[in-house]
């Protein structure tokens, strides 16, 4: 272009710069991305170019005293985006979908959780927007010349060009990049983040067709590749829980690497580790949520389905119908309960509880809630199982309850009062606090326990305690790396770190023969084991899991972001791992066997939800029966 088409552009293609830069500067300093070469680095920083020539030159078709103007306010909205990125990453370690907006209700409840992330130095994302208010004023910025339609077309054309070149090496790098819409962090890495906002958008709107598309015949192949891969449910336990009360607890945010642990010569977790000497214990348990995090969990846990790669699936999804285990149960005359001390709508729980079969939800309403017996998210959780345990006796028998622990939620908050252990000793005031709430819950684990012997209803029950998703973000790795005393934390450490504890106990039954279960297994595979414990035939179900105990089951778990875990080996981020040592197998396709089955699993499960498939489940056990 000439110089005096860029004397035109002159503001524009500042703006563009310094949101380049801005950028650029956030995908190094608040983004955890893996760089392995130079090309992927060149990549990254090219990649926010194309989409801010394009939205910023839509000016150029306004009038020039509106140019500016529409300039400074796209790079208020660009930086607002960015900035909710960065805040939802520091948590969540994942970028902004779409569904993810369908939870604003959340932020309500979010609290001191949403006061934690945001930092003093968020504010020099504006700099520049100050900056160009500045000097779009000057005299020289202020008359922007008409550009010609020969110009907007070179402009746009330069545009497009930088925008398949990108594309084009990202697909060189990663090839058939933009089927893997279930790692993000490989798509914001590739085409960027405000791209991979709008192939977001695009995901949405095809995903939102898959159900007025879908037929029964979109069933027929899932059904045929989950009977192929089927396993028997081990037949020995089999109802040996039948007829027994069921306790389902989930253990907010809690990670397996504090089991039998200690900090500063105290247990972490005192009774969870007496507990575990009488029951059947998984130390190598995974949870598998995405997005929706505990609402995810108990999706996993009641359908034995992936969560949603975007969003909550208890969100975006709530009508469908499943085949949910209190559903199921109803059949043989449980009576299904959840108690959560929390506001009925957040997750959309009052709504999903319906679909999932629950004939009572006790919410917050239900219960004695006061300033002195909260902290953080709401009831702590000793009063909170004290409480429903009350509540138990009005039940009929047998029944399916489950719990939701809130207290051990980020930021880890905790009155001194009820801090059983002091804080771990790091820069890190979030790792610091952590300990101290688990050691909370365990203590308020106990609490539930003993409140269920003297209620009478201890011995004829099954109780399942299970982690519902991690605590500790990579965003902690320094401290994570200090606690564990490692060097630092690598990618396969992390996924170690998913790891949740899962705790089986059958009085009259575990504790007299307790054992310790090391085979990989995840949150997937909690329904079938329930339902065979309680004697209930799966035969005709549609489900991703298998039983815990079953004798011949495959040892593989693979996680919502596409990372899986066999016996001998870890993939995630594309990098094929060594259980044994943690270094990269020698054979880089080591892990290649597995690979399209994790993708068919997630693929699979997201058609039954996107398409609610289990519709024409439902006929066709209709016409059966």
């Amino acid at each position: 272009m000439r110089k005096n088409t860029f004397s035109k552009l002159s503001f524009l293609l500042l703006a563009t710069a310094l949101m380049w830069l801005k950028t650029y500067i956030v995908y190094k300093t608040s983004f955890d991305i893996k760089i392995e070469n130079f090309t992927q680095e060149f990549i990254l920083f090219i990649n926010p170019l194309s989409f801010l020539l394009v939205i910023f030159g839509i000016g150029l078709f306004m009038k020039e005293k509106n140019r500016n103007r529409w300039v400074i306010g796209t790079n208020i909205l660009m930086t607002i985006i960015l900035l909710a990125n960065m805040i939802f990453y520091r948590f969540y370690n994942d970028f902004l979908t779409i569904p993810v907006l369908f939870q604003a209700s959340n932020m309500g409840d979010l609290g001191s959780s949403i006061t934690e992330l945001i930092q003093p130095i968020d504010l020099l994302m504006f700099i520049d927007i100050a900056f160009l208010i500045w000097i779009s004023r000057k005299p020289y910025f202020r008359k922007a010349a008409k550009t010609t339609r020969k110009e907007r077309t070179a402009y746009f054309l330069m545009a497009a060009a930088i925008f398949f070149f990108n594309l084009g090496l990202a697909e060189t790098e990663r090839p058939q990049l933009l089927t893997r819409s279930f790692d993000r962090e490989m798509l914001v890495k590739n085409i960027g983040a405000y791209n991979f906002h709008i192939y977001d958008a695009l995901l949405q709107s095809k995903t939102s067709a898959q159900r007025a598309l879908a037929d029964s015949n979109n069933l027929v192949e899932i059904e045929n590749y989950l009977n192929a891969n089927e396993k028997q449910p081990n037949e020995e336990m089999h109802g040996i829980a039948k007829g027994r009360n069921v306790f389902i607890v989930s253990l907010e945010s809690f990670q397996n690497f504090v089991i039998n642990e200690e900090l500063n010569g105290q247990e972490i977790t005192p009774f969870l580790n007496d507990f575990i000497k009488q029951s059947y214990y998984f130390d190598n348990f995974y949870h598998q949520t995405g997005q929706g995090k505990t609402s995810d969990s108990e999706f996993l846990l009641e359908n034995s389905l992936y969560p949603l790669g975007r969003g909550s699936v208890f969100f975006t999804h709530a009508n469908n119908e499943y085949n949910a285990t209190p559903e199921i149960l109803k059949n043989y005359g449980y009576y299904t309960a959840v108690f959560h001390a929390n506001n009925r709508t957040f997750w959309n729980r009052d709504v999903m509880y319906n679909a999932l079969g629950y004939d009572h939800f006790f919410s917050m309403k239900d219960f004695e809630i006061m300033e002195e017996n909260s902290v953080g998210w709401g009831l702590k959780d000793i009063p909170f199982f004290e409480q429903s345990v009350q509540m138990l006796k009005d039940l009929p028998q047998p029944f399916y309850t489950k719990y939701i622990t809130l207290t051990n939620h980020f930021p880890f908050e905790l009155e001194e009062e009820d801090k059983f252990i002091e804080e771990f000793d790091s820069n890190d005031g979030v790792v610091n606090r952590y300990f101290t709430t688990v050691r909370y819950t365990d203590e308020a684990v106990k609490v539930f326990i003993q409140k269920l012997k003297e209620a009478g209803l201890y011995d004829n029950s099954v109780i399942i305690l299970y982690g519902d998703h991690y605590g500790i973000s990579e965003n902690h790795n320094t401290a994570m790396s200090q606690f564990l005393e490692k060097e630092e934390i690598t990618p396969f450490d992390t996924v170690q770190l998913q790891r949740v504890p899962l705790i089986i106990h059958i009085p009259g039954i575990t504790d007299q023969n307790p054992k310790v279960f090391h085979h990989v297994a995840g949150q997937i595979d909690l329904k079938p084991t329930i339902l065979n414990l309680l004697g209930i035939d799966q035969e005709n179900d549609i489900q991703f899991g298998t039983d815990l105990f079953a004798k011949d089951r495959l040892p593989f778990v693979v996680l919502r972001d596409g990372s899986f875990i066999t016996d001998k080996h870890v993939y995630t981020r594309g990098v094929c791992y060594k259980i044994e040592t943690g270094e990269p197998a020698e054979d880089a396709n080591a892990c290649e066997p597995y690979m399209e089955k994790a993708k068919n699993e997630l693929d699979y499960s997201d058609e039954i939800i996107y398409g609610d498939l289990l519709r024409f489940f439902e006929k066709e056990k209709d016409h059966q029966n």
